[in-house]
């Protein structure tokens, strides 16, 4: 199974708040976020941030670019369905991380929760490096979060 079929079985069979890494609000991230000082017109990026409710904090906080990526089109589903008419506020694009087309220093904020962690392939890696450099604007922010045992 690849890994797009593996995260639409993922999201498709487990609603997301009964998932492992679920978090009703992603605390760090926010204080993280906050900490920036960003300006609120700045394009965010949440890479595999599908189901994941930090576009729902990132919108209340008035937030007004963010583009919210992910390799599972029901994980999309899931947080449109939640965000209701909010979700019209959000750029969504399904596709991998590896070879998805990024706009060119399109992003001021890089956020991905757990993603890199998943890429255990140099090779992968790479093609992640290289459009996290390629789609970050210079001076830009990169918050990246991975598991430990």
């Amino acid at each position: 199974m690849n890994q797009k079929d593996h995260w639409q079985q993922v999201y498709s069979s487990n609603r997301a708040q009964n998932l492992g890494w679920y978090k009703p609000h992603l605390a760090t991230s926010l204080s993280w976020i906050s900490a920036l000082n960003l300006i609120l017109e700045d394009p965010l990026i949440d890479i595999g941030g599908g189901a994941s409710t930090l576009v729902d904090d990132l919108l209340e906080t008035g937030y007004r670019s963010i583009t919210v990526l992910d390799i599972s089109e029901n994980a999309i589903a899931a947080a449109r369905l939640r965000l209701a008419k909010k979700a019209d506020q959000v750029h969504w694009l399904e596709g991998d991380i590896t070879s998805v087309d990024l706009p060119t220093r399109g992003y001021e904020l890089w956020h991905d929760r757990a993603v890199f962690h998943f890429l255990t392939e140099p090779e992968q890696q790479r093609m992640y490096r290289d459009n996290l450099l390629k789609a970050l604007k210079p001076g830009g922010h990169l918050i990246i979060g991975t598991f430990a045992p």
